[in-house]
């Protein structure tokens, strides 16, 4: 996959998707393409948020490639708070659906999908949460994920 064709879909996701939502965090972590994703590369967020009145809806972004040999994604979630406390979750990441169609949206041989992991959610403390992504597939290293993101917005307006 060239760098270049890499670099420029990404610039133009994040111009399109940059409309509409304000968007209190956003960011990608990058994973080797070469040797795929090993259950121990783990990618650690951290959020400073600093507004606990607001509501806001949390997302998991997967960016594959097209011929990813899966319809899913399975990610083990731990996000820890300010306090230190911290909470397991295990998604399931849809990346196609049942007739093998990729969902998100696509340019090339790169598919993008903003998968809502939590809507409406009300940040009980001012800090710095820690949101920590293993892969949890059953085998190991998951090929042709590139980049896996998350992202906190506030949700849109109905």
């Amino acid at each position: 996959m060239k760098t270049a064709f890499k670099i420029l879909f990404a610039f133009s996701l994040l111009i399109m998707t940059s409309c509409g939502r304000e968007r209190i965090f956003f960011e990608y972590k990058t994973i080797d393409e070469t040797r795929g994703w090993d259950k121990n590369d783990k990618k650690v967020f951290q959020a400073e948020i600093e507004d606990t009145l607001g509501v806001y809806d949390i997302y998991v972004h997967v960016r594959n490639a097209d011929n990813y040999p899966y319809r899913n994604l399975f990610i083990f979630l731990t996000t820890e708070y300010p306090n230190g406390q911290k909470e397991l979750d295990t998604l399931e990441c849809m990346l196609a659906d049942e007739k093998n169609r990729w969902l998100g949206s696509g340019a090339g041989d790169l598919w993008d999908n903003a998968i809502l992991l939590k809507s409406e959610v009300q940040f009980p403390t001012k800090g710095k949460y820690i949101f920590t992504f293993e892969q949890g597939m059953r085998i190991n290293p998951v090929p042709l994920i590139l980049d896996v993101g998350l992202s906190i917005e506030k949700p849109e307006k109905k």
